[in-house]
C-alpha cells in the first residue's frame, strides 16, 4: 500500500513483517472532562479544519440575504417601500437585523468566529511545519523491497559506494538556487547496525525528502484567507462612496451633501473627503451606424480644481479618474431636458434640467417632473418619455437613433398631492398618483403633450404653461474609495499561490543504499538498491527513481565493465 509513514516503513512492523500488537492498560470509565476539559475540546473544535470550512460556507449563506432584502444603510426608501408592501413580516425581518444584514450581530459573530478559527488553525500548523522544516529526512529504511517504487543496479568496482553516493545526492539536491531535494547522506557501520550479509565495510545510505512547499502553499493559503478577512474587514469601515448626476455646464463639490447618493463605513470621516470640484464640460458619444446603433465610445470632459489649481481631465468606461486615492467612475448618461413651468400668473413655479432614463439602445428615457411650489391650485405631475430621434407612426411615436436628431418630448399631465409633504422617502423617477388626478380631453382621453426644444404649450385646465428649453447630457458619476483594495488584490493573489503550491507540489521521499558485495566468482560488485514513497497516489514517484538510476548510470566511470544484471539478491 502507497502509505506514508514519517520515520520508515521498517518502524511501523516487526521482523517477521506482521503488524505489532498493542494492548490497553485499562479499559475502566472515562473521566469526566471538567470546565477546563470542556474549555479545550470546544477550543480543537472551532479550530478544526472542518469547522472553519463550515463557519466559511455559513458566511456565505448569511450574505445571502443582504442581496436579496434592501439593505438601510444602502437604499433606505426601498426598505420604506418594502415595510409599507410587507406590514406583516417586514418588522419580524427588522428584529432579526435584515434590513443591515452585514452590520448584523449575527454576521459580525460569524466574520469573527472564522477569523479565530483560521488563526487558531493556523498557528499550531506553523509551528508543526517550522519544525518538519528544520528536521532530517527519514533515515533510510533497511528494505527497500517493499515500497511501491523502486529499482536497482550493479556496478563494477571502480565506481565505489561513495561516488555513486555522492552522485545520488548531487541529482537529488538539483542545480537551482533552491534544492530539489533535502538530502542526507551516511553510512551504516557493523558497530549497532545490523549490515545484511555479504557486505563487507560500510553501507552507503542517502536519504531524501522534497514536497515542503506544500504545506507551505497551505499555510500560506490559510494566512492570505485571514489577510483578506482584515483587509475585507477594514476596507469597508473606512471605505465610502458616492453617486452624483451632473448635467452638462454643471458641476459638483466633494462633499456629503453633493451626492445623490452616499454610503459610508462606520470609522468613516467627512474631513477625510478630498477637497475638489468637478465641473462636466462636455460629453460626446459614438454610435455605430447599424439598424439598431451601438454605442462605441463614452467620454466625459471635466474640470478638475484641487489645491494645486484646476486642470482638464477626461472620464471614460473602465478608465476612472484617479484623484488623492479615489476613483471617479463613469456610470451611464442620458438627456436631461431643461423644463420651465409657469402658472396662469406667469410665475415660475419651476425651472430646472430633469434627468430621463434611458430604457432602450436607442436611448428612449423616461423621465417624471414634480412641480409643488405652486402658487394657487393643485401640485402638478409630469410623466412621460423623451425620443432622441422620434419618428410618428401610426402605432405612435418612437425613437430610431440615439442622437438628438430630431427630439420630442412626450408628457401627460397629473395634479394633487404629490406626498412631499409626508416624510416618507420618494423615488425622484416614479411619480406617486394615489393621491393624483390624471387631466384628460373632453373625450376621456388622457391629455398629452409633445414638445420640441423651444416650444412652449398650455397646460390643460388652465394651470399655466410648459417650455422646453433644451436637451443638455447628464452623466452619473460614481466616486469609490476603498483603501484596503491593493491589500486585498495581495492577498488574493497570495491565496491562489498558495493553493498552487499545496495542489501541485508532490511530497516525495526517495532512499537510496550502496554497498560492495562479491559475486559468484569472487569479483566485487558495487550494488545500488533504491525505493521511492509518496504520501499519495503519484504516478511521477517511479519516473523520478529511474531518473535517479540514469543519472548514476551516466556518471559511471567504467561503464563497459558493467554487469549484465541489476539484481542484487535478496537480503536478509
Amino acid at each position: 500500500m502507497n502509505a506514508y509513514r514519517p520515520e520508515g516503513i521498517d518502524d511501523a512492523f516487526t521482523e517477521d513483517g506482521a503488524a505489532p500488537q498493542r494492548t490497553s492498560k485499562g479499559s475502566g470509565e472515562l473521566p469526566a472532562l471538567g470546565v477546563v476539559g470542556w474549555i479545550r475540546w470546544g477550543w480543537r473544535q472551532l479550530t478544526s479544519m472542518r469547522v472553519a470550512l463550515l463557519l466559511l460556507m455559513l458566511l456565505a449563506v448569511a450574505a445571502v440575504p443582504g442581496s436579496t432584502i434592501p439593505q438601510r444603510p444602502q437604499d433606505p426608501s426601498k426598505v420604506v417601500e418594502f415595510f409599507d408592501k410587507n406590514p406583516d413580516v417586514a418588522p419580524w425581518l427588522d428584529k432579526l437585523q435584515m434590513f443591515d444584514v452585514y452590520g448584523s450581530v449575527w454576521f459580525s459573530a460569524i466574520y469573527l468566529l472564522l477569523f479565530v478559527s483560521l488563526v487558531g488553525c493556523i498557528l499550531p500548523r506553523a509551528k508543526v511545519h517550522w519544525v518538519a522544516l528544520r528536521a532530517r529526512p527519514p533515515r533510510t529504511p533497511r528494505r527497500l523491497g517493499r515500497y511501491p517504487a523502486q529499482g536497482a543496479r550493479t556496478y563494477a568496482a571502480e565506481y565505489t559506494p561513495d561516488q555513486v553516493a555522492e552522485a545520488a545526492a548531487a541529482h537529488l539536491r538539483g542545480r537551482g538556487p533552491l534544492p530539489r531535494f533535502r538530502v542526507e547522506r551516511g553510512t551504516e557501520t557493523s558497530p549497532g547496525v545490523r549490515a545484511p550479509e555479504g557486505e563487507p565495510g560500510p553501507v552507503h545510505v542517502v536519504a531524501a525528502e522534497r514536497g515542503y512547499l506544500r504545506e507551505t502553499g497551505n499555510i500560506l493559503f490559510h494566512l492570505a484567507l485571514v489577510g483578506l478577512l482584515i483587509s475585507v474587514g477594514l476596507g469597508q469601515a473606512f471605505q465610502y462612496r458616492g453617486q452624483a448626476i451632473v448635467v452638462q455646464g454643471r458641476g459638483f463639490a466633494n462633499s456629503v451633501s453633493a451626492y445623490d447618493t452616499f454610503a459610508k463605513g462606520p470609522w468613516f470621516r467627512e474631513e477625510s473627503l478630498p477637497p475638489f470640484t468637478m465641473v462636466l464640460d462636455e460629453f460626446t458619444s459614438t454610435f455605430t451606424d447599424d439598424p439598431v446603433p451601438v454605442a462605441k465610445d463614452f467620454t466625459a470632459f471635466v474640470s478638475v480644481t484641487d489645491p494645486a489649481g484646476t486642470r482638464p481631465e477626461t472620464v471614460k468606461v473602465n478608465h476612472p479618474l484617479k484623484i488623492e486615492g479615489a476613483k471617479v467612475y463613469l456610470q451611464g448618461n442620458g438627456y436631461a431636458p431643461r423644463l420651465t413651468v409657469k402658472d396662469a400668473d406667469g410665475n415660475v413655479t419651476f425651472a430646472g434640467t430633469v434627468p430621463f432614463i434611458p430604457e432602450d439602445q436607442v436611448y428612449t428615457s423616461r423621465g417624471v417632473v414634480k412641480v409643488p411650489d405652486v402658487v394657487t391650485g393643485e401640485q402638478i405631475g409630469l410623466v412621460g418619455y423623451l425620443l432622441p430621434t422620434a419618428q410618428l407612426t401610426a402605432q405612435g411615436v418612437r425613437s430610431l437613433h440615439p442622437g438628438l436628431l430630431n427630439p420630442v418630448v412626450v408628457l401627460t399631465v397629473w395634479t394633487g398631492d404629490l406626498g412631499l409633504d409626508d416624510g416618507v422617502p420618494q423615488n425622484v423617477y416614479e411619480l406617486e398618483t394615489k393621491d393624483m388626478t390624471q387631466a384628460r380631453t373632453s373625450d376621456g382621453e388622457p391629455v398629452t403633450l409633445m414638445l420640441t426644444p423651444g416650444q412652449t404649450l398650455d397646460l390643460p385646465d388652465g394651470l399655466g404653461t410648459l417650455t422646453l428649453e433644451d436637451i443638455p447630457r447628464f452623466v452619473a458619476l460614481d466616486l469609490r474609495h476603498d483603501p484596503a483594495l491593493t491589500w486585498i488584490a495581495i492577498f488574493a493573489f497570495s491565496a491562489i499561490g498558495g493553493l498552487m503550491l499545496s495542489l501541485f507540489t508532490p511530497r516525495r521521499r526517495v532512499w537510496l543504499r550502496v554497498s560492495t558485495r562479491s559475486d559468484a566468482d569472487g569479483t566485487a560488485r558495487t550494488v545500488v538498491e533504491t525505493a521511492g514513497l509518496a504520501r499519495t497516489d503519484d504516478a511521477g514517484l517511479q519516473p523520478e527513481v529511474d531518473a535517479l538510476l540514469a543519472y548514476l548510470d551516466a556518471h559511471d566511470p567504467a561503464p563497459d565493465t558493467r554487469p549484465t544484471t541489476d539484481d542484487p539478491g535478496d537480503t536478509p
